[in-house]
């Protein structure tokens, strides 16, 4: 098999274009959402995000061309590989943001500082949770039910993937409905333009022909200075000094299932691949996966890395091994040579929000189509605790629009929540699932699994597990400040309380109840 060849072109567009994607939305996110300095952005964290990248690629396309020696074939695909978009939107919103928010409550010099180095933290951990897992990825997922893996996944897509960018999308329907509308056509209609032109390019380049055209575009001012190289910087001391505070036992609850579901999700598009005909050994490529993601956390990225979901779609577009180099390059080129400066300020983000989009339609989706049938409740119960997370984030963010904890402003206390109450919305109870949510819908997910196929002793453990994690302090603990409702890691009694009781009725359920063969459907 030849290192590159025609389908490689297709494949690298649409695999390059989703990393560029990536790579714009870290950088609006950071710059904005967190308010990173641009140099901190430019300088340290995309550098190292694209490196870490170039890491996976360059092993996923030899190990491709090695099968395919082994093998004496000519159609083997590497498998696909990027930043982690799930992870991304996590540790932004789940971790630096609130990082951000507590730092400027104490009163921190520099909250940015801090936001950036529970960051690091939160993806070295993700990596290192990659890494240990490869050897136990197997007995993770016979483990845990598919249903509450790929649901509580399909939460985090619908609340903070898809949700926000089709509000933007409404708020600016020329470019967002356009855009829309090309990636539904060909993502799924399953067609493409003729000259076989990939359709995320055409949403893209009409999206940002529309933002110009209607004032969208340009985003600020142009950079004030030529394209400059910008090489990876080691970020170690700032590991070490952000693993030397609190941040690793503050969102344990977001890093440790971010680690398993990337671990989980990777070793399943590795079976996927095997069912596509290319059957990759799991403990190498698992391991990689891990290593790039430590290389994003050691030279200043706060991104993991993951193996990405549709191998066979790329296999289907005849691309080979050198789609993945190509990848790894051009993320390299536009991240270190200070090129992405000049695209964000010519693309906005609208011009591609169709695609994100598109992505948390798709996770959302699979996690319907990937289980049973039966199953479907288990699913829905498991995406409910992200959408919650998400609407109480509306909340917050209201809150501060409205100047509520803000310096000079009114403080949170009783009384705002008091009002929330007024209105029939349970503030309270939304602080205490937002803490800790992501286990919260493996959780009821899991148990559901095991409701609907009568194993009551197996949902009883799922709601001892819910019982301990709360009684550690990991699920639904937190406390008020003059600022936010934040995670107080101290034991939630009423809650473990809860689940215990649930625990000890799917104990008793065997002989408490007899089976309804009729339903109540």
């Amino acid at each position: 098999m030849r290192w590159f060849v025609r389908g490689d072109v297709d494949g690298f567009f649409g695999l390059a274009l989703d990393n560029l994607v990536q790579l714009l939305v870290i950088d609006a996110l950071c710059r904005h959402a967190l308010g990173f300095p641009a140099e901190l952005v430019r300088g340290t964290i995309l550098p190292g995000a694209a490196i870490s990248v170039l890491v996976g690629n360059l092993f996923y396309s030899w190990q491709a061309m090695r099968l395919a020696r082994r093998t004496g074939r000519t159609d083997v695909t590497a498998l696909p590989f990027g930043i982690n978009t799930v992870s991304l939107f996590a540790f932004v919103f789940l971790v630096m943001l609130p990082a951000r928010l507590a730092a400027q409550a104490a009163g921190a010099a520099d909250p940015a500082r801090v936001a950036w180095q529970a960051g690091l933290v939160a993806c070295l951990g993700a990596g290192l949770i990659e890494l240990g897992g490869a050897f136990l990825a197997e007995r993770i997922r016979r483990a845990t039910p598919r249903a509450a893996l790929l649901s509580t996944l399909a939460g985090i897509a619908l609340g903070f993937i898809s949700l926000g960018f089709l509000l933007r999308a409404f708020a600016r329907p020329v470019v967002g409905f356009a855009t829309l509308g090309v990636v539904l056509l060909t993502y799924f209609g399953q067609v493409r333009f003729r000259g076989r032109v990939p359709g995320g390019f055409v949403a893209v380049v009409l999206g940002t022909f529309l933002a110009w055209a209607t004032g969208i575009a340009p985003v600020g001012a142009a950079p004030a200075v030529a394209a400059t190289w910008s090489p990876p910087i080691p970020a170690v001391g700032a590991l070490w000094e952000a693993l030397s505070g609190d941040h690793l036992s503050t969102y344990l609850s977001v890093i440790l299932p971010m680690g398993l579901f990337t671990l989980v999700g990777s070793l399943q598009n590795i079976e996927s691949a095997e069912a596509a005909g290319d059957a990759y050994p799991t403990l190498p490529s698992l391991t990689v996966n891990g290593v790039s993601t430590v290389v994003a956390a050691c030279l200043g990225s706060c991104f993991p890395t993951t193996l990405y979901i549709g191998h066979p779609g790329w296999k289907a577009l005849g691309a080979r091994a050198g789609y993945s180099v190509l990848n790894g390059l051009f993320v390299v080129g536009v991240a270190l040579t200070g090129t992405l400066s000049w695209i964000a300020w010519a693309v906005p983000i609208d011009a591609g929000l169709a695609i994100v989009i598109w992505i948390g339609v798709v996770i959302s989706a699979q996690a319907f189509q990937a289980v049973e049938r039966a199953h479907a409740p288990a699913v829905v119960m498991g995406i409910l605790p992200g959408i919650a997370a998400w609407g109480v984030l509306m909340a917050r963010s209201g809150l501060r629009a409205a100047g509520v904890g803000a310096p000079g402003g009114p403080p949170l206390g009783d009384g705002v929540l008091d009002a929330f109450l007024g209105s029939d919305v349970w503030i309270r109870g939304g602080f205490a699932l937002d803490q800790g949510f992501i286990f919260t819908a493996m959780i009821l997910s899991a148990a559901t699994v095991m409701i609907i196929e009568r194993r009551f002793r197996a949902a009883a453990g799922w709601f001892a597990v819910g019982a301990v994690l709360s009684a550690a302090g990991l699920m639904h603990s937190w406390r008020l400040t003059p600022q936010d409702a934040v995670m107080s890691l101290r034991p939630a009694w009423p809650f473990a309380a809860g689940y215990a009781f649930v625990a000890v009725l799917m104990l008793l359920a065997p002989w408490m109840t007899e089976p309804d063969e009729g339903g109540h459907g």
